[in-house]
């Protein structure tokens, strides 16, 4: 079977209208994505319902503490079997090294580079020279020589990034389908899931514009037919 490479960021906040809507939309989507609203509102428990329906799980937690901590957090997350789970690559080499060490053995391991909700200035003013593509990229060889399976960037560092790292895992937030009319929310940088995955995405998450979608399954089978 060919990969869906569409991961639904589940970003509601009950449990049981999370569960309703990847219910609805299993068929078409590759995986689901459970962030930080979600994992400190429902933990395991919430974690373990939403496995139940069968779909990969992605863990978009974002660890970033000293190696140690996220090794011993890694360690905890061991039972719930997650597809992939995130750390931040500005946590440093050995942070990363040891979040790969402690992670299971089917678990991929992916580090944020540059949130999608930042630019240039926001950098600037976090002390972080040069562009976001730059820190990208920077942060990119960083965990590819931390050993990490790949990174979590923006549509538009992707290629780039695919390009110095050819057999990386790429994780694409921030995605806007073309038809979309809702504006781009708070992201800043935002490219279209087509454009994402020529680029070199291995996934696609995607949240809003299907989970707000009026007809979900609709919009999750429009986006899958642009791939």
């Amino acid at each position: 079977m060919h990969h869906n490479p569409i991961y639904l960021a589940v970003d509601v906040p009950r449990l049981d209208a999370a569960e309703a809507l990847a219910r609805k939309v299993k068929e078409h989507v590759g995986g689901l994505k459970l962030g930080l609203e979600f994992f400190c509102a429902h933990g395991h428990h919430g974690v373990h319902e939403m496995a139940k329906l069968g779909l990969p799980i992605f863990l978009d937690l974002k660890l970033h503490d000293i190696p140690n901590t996220v090794a011993a957090a890694m360690q905890s997350l061991h039972v719930l079997e997650p597809a992939i789970v995130t750390v931040h690559a500005s946590g440093g080499r050995a942070m990363m090294e040891d979040a790969k060490a402690a992670a299971g053995e089917n678990c991929k391991v992916v580090a944020v580079t540059v949130l999608t909700s930042l630019d240039e200035r926001d950098l600037a003013r976090a002390g972080v020279s040069g562009t976001p593509h730059d820190q990208a990229l920077r942060l990119a060889e960083l965990a590819e020589a931390a050993g990490l399976d790949g990174i979590v960037c923006s549509g538009h560092e992707v290629a780039a990034i695919h390009r110095q790292w050819r057999n990386g895992f790429f994780v694409v937030p921030g995605l806007r389908p073309a038809t979309g009319t809702e504006g781009n929310g708070d992201q800043k940088r935002t490219v279209t899931p087509r454009e994402a995955r020529d680029g070199g995405a291995s996934v696609l998450v995607i949240g809003r514009p299907i989970s707000r979608a009026d007809d979900p399954v609709a919009a999750v089978r429009a986006i899958e037919a642009t791939l």
